[in-house]
This record gives C-alpha cells, structure tokens and sequence, in this order.
C-alpha cells in the first residue's frame, strides 16, 4: 500500500501534519493532525479539537476538509490528497469520501476505529460512489510514538 514513487513528498506533507498533532498535543487533545493537499499547496489543515470544542465531530481529518473546502469554495476535493497522522475513523472515512478526495495518506494504523483498511475499509466499499486511494504507513514510527507518549501521560495523572 505504500507508494515507494513519491516517498519524500509524503514525508514532506505528512510532516506537515505532525505539526499539526503536535498542537492537538500541546492542547491536552488527541495528537492528530491532518493537511488537504492539492497540486502541492496545503489548502487545509486541522487538528483534533474535540475537547475544545465539546464536538465529538471536530476530527483533525473534518477540520482540514472543511478548511480545504472554503479555500477552494467547493464542496468536492477531487485531485486532493488528505494527509493524516492516524487512520482515519469510520466517521472520517465516510467524509473522505463525500468530499470525493482522491488519496488518503496516513501514519498509524487505528485498529480500534480504523475506517481505511485495519477494521473497516469504508473509503474502498464498491457500494459507494466514490473510492479513495490509501497509503498507509508514512511516518508511522513517529506517528505511533506521539499517540503513545500521549496517553501514556493520561494514564499516569
């Protein structure tokens, strides 16, 4: 699943999205960041805010498309690439494919929740009208150790 042909530009934006996590981070929020990508241009970006926000709904992955919408004035993100630090949700996954984005690239792997390929793979359900590409796996090390240290100092409070 993983895309060896365009290995440092993934590593470029999913960078990009790790900073995003990392002020979900520094916010007591789940550290998932996540970008919208079209032609190379970050037209989106969004980070979970859930618990700012008292909105089960405010997934970094639903905050980014939003951004990337009102940035293109379009509800549709054909030729876009969604970059996330974590597997998108089955919730997630369905907006991925309202908003008929092309390509989901992803870090970790959520294997309570996963909705692109690890318990469900609701981006690539043939019933559906739209299919997304998955590429996963890209600064998953990173991506696991950020969720990782995170809830283990929940733990320890």
């Amino acid at each position: 699943m993983f895309n060896e042909n365009h290995t440092s530009e993934h590593n470029f934006f999913m960078a990009k999205a790790f900073k995003q996590a990392e002020l979900a981070y520094e916010e007591g929020e789940v550290p998932v960041g996540a970008i919208v990508v079209h032609k190379n241009r970050i037209i989106g970006r969004g980070y979970n805010q859930t618990e700012k926000l008292n909105d089960p709904t405010a997934h970094a992955e639903l905050v980014a498309i939003s951004s990337a919408c009102a940035t293109i004035e379009n509800k549709y993100l054909t030729d876009c690439t969604l970059y996330v630090t974590l597997e998108p949700c089955m919730m997630c996954a369905g907006a991925l494919v309202w908003s008929k984005i092309s390509t989901v690239v992803f870090g970790a792997i959520d294997e309570n929740a996963g909705g692109c390929g690890s318990l469900f793979n609701i981006v690539q359900n043939k019933n559906l009208n739209h299919r997304v590409e998955v590429i996963q796996g890209v600064m998953e090390q990173d991506c696991s150790f950020l969720l990782k240290s995170f809830f283990n100092e929940k733990r320890k409070k």
